[in-house]
């Protein structure tokens, strides 16, 4: 049993991994939880001494075996309260991180699994991110980032790197949701900012944009 705090760093971890291969550095995990480097510190101690982490001085902290386990936990429940918020309570794909953050940390295997059988065992999260099923695995998503995209390709909109609120109420403000079909009309060298086509309709789109909205090639 892990309290709550202890659960959020263990995802943290989880998801800095990715960008830390030889250990996620003090100073990053302190930026992730927006918090002082001496609580992480401590903290680190704290799931070292419970063999939930590995940590090496100057090259970071990484998940042990258990580690891992507890935080893909977390994030399964957490992706499918979001499902559940918005596929069974009509929420906003927008209005549900905070909330599914706050359910993500009940405890009961049963509630888990009947919830995941209840919402018929989905594999992706409203934002595209990929649930873990009950063993821990992830299904494998063949996706690129829409600004790796060139002129003429087109794909589908699969997921958001950023899941934010101002981004994906920008994104509902111009219309562009998961499933959309996008083509790249233009993109710009100076800036690389492209002109996009879904569903005969034209909009011009930043960088910044493109960068964070996933695609599956057709």
């Amino acid at each position: 049993m892990f309290s709550l705090s202890e659960e959020n760093y263990l995802k943290a971890i989880f998801h800095l991994q990715n960008s830390y291969k030889n250990g996620v550095s003090t100073n990053a995990l302190a930026e992730e939880m927006q918090t002082k480097a001496s609580s992480v510190t401590d903290m680190i101690k704290r799931l070292s001494e419970k063999s939930l982490v590995n940590y090496k001085k100057y090259q970071g902290v990484k998940l042990s075996e258990a580690g891992r386990a507890a935080a893909i936990e977390v994030i399964r429940k957490h992706r499918l309260w979001e499902v559940f918020l918005v596929e069974k309570l009509n929420f906003n794909w927008d209005e549900v991180h905070e909330v599914a953050e706050q359910l993500e940390h009940i405890k009961s295997e049963k509630l888990t699994a009947e919830l995941d059988r209840f919402l018929g065992f989905p594999q992706r999260d409203p934002h595209g991110d990929p649930i873990p099923d009950s063993e821990g695995n992830f299904s494998v998503a063949n996706r690129v980032l829409l600004s790796e995209l060139k002129t003429d390709e087109t794909g589908i909109c699969v997921g958001v790197k950023d899941s934010s609120t101002e981004f994906l109420q920008y994104l509902d403000k111009n219309n562009i949701s998961l499933g959309a079909t996008v083509k790249v009309k233009q993109k710009e060298d100076f800036d690389q900012s492209m002109l996009i086509e879904m569903d005969d309709n034209e909009l011009m789109i930043s960088n910044q944009i493109s960068a964070n909205l996933y695609i599956k090639t057709t």
